[in-house]
């Protein structure tokens, strides 16, 4: 997506409508089941908003509800805000947080550009994201706060598997829906301009 299109009106307002989406993912106070981690519906509103927002302005949701939360509005799971929760096991969850989301909206806009914005192609997007980025950094971070062993933190994240994996089904599902029914989130309409004039002359003499 060009830069010049980042910050028009629509953009600030789909980051605002992520951001709260991010916050209202709270409002169920999660379920504690080990390392000082709850279980959540956050990284489910992290892939939504990464997978369907797009890279930037995914990240910047992410950015703009830690922002919230780390000035001590109760965003955070178990309806608490502060800057303390940068000194718990949750940080490399949250610092996580921001990568998804631009790691998961940019491989969308791959797959929107490509035209294989399908169920499939956001599945493996969400897995990346929820497997590959939040569960690694956020799981190694504890590991190394904590300082336990490859086999306890594989024992401590496991009980947290089945339900990130349900989350990335929820998520690909609800993207791929999206993205059918609002195409031009991801992919734009091109900008009445010489660029757009252009390339309308160039494809009208193929």
């Amino acid at each position: 997506m060009p830069l010049a299109q980042k910050a028009t009106g629509t953009s600030l307002a789909l980051v605002a409508v992520g951001a709260a989406l991010l916050a209202a993912s709270t409002l169920w106070g999660g379920y504690p089941l080990g390392g000082g981690v709850p279980i959540t519906l956050q990284t489910l509103a992290v892939l939504l908003v990464g997978a369907v927002l797009g890279a930037y302005r995914g990240a910047a949701a992410v950015l703009v509800y830690l922002a919230l939360g780390t000035a001590g509005l109760p965003v955070w799971a178990g309806h608490i805000g502060g800057a303390q929760i940068w000194t718990t096991p949750r940080a490399g969850f949250l610092l996580a947080f921001v990568l998804a989301a631009f790691v998961t909206g940019w491989m969308s806009e791959c797959l929107a550009a490509s035209g294989k914005a399908t169920f499939a192609g956001f599945l493996g997007v969400a897995f990346v994201g929820t497997l590959a980025i939040i569960t690694f950094l956020g799981w190694s971070y504890v590991a190394v706060r904590a300082k336990l062993s490859f086999n306890d933190t594989l024992v401590t994240l496991t009980p947290f598997l089945p339900g990130d994996i349900i989350k990335a089904f929820v998520a690909a599902a609800v993207a791929s829906s999206v993205h059918a029914a609002y195409p031009q989130i991801l992919i734009p309409p091109v900008p009445n301009t010489r660029v757009g004039k252009d390339r309308d002359a160039l494809a009208s003499t193929a």
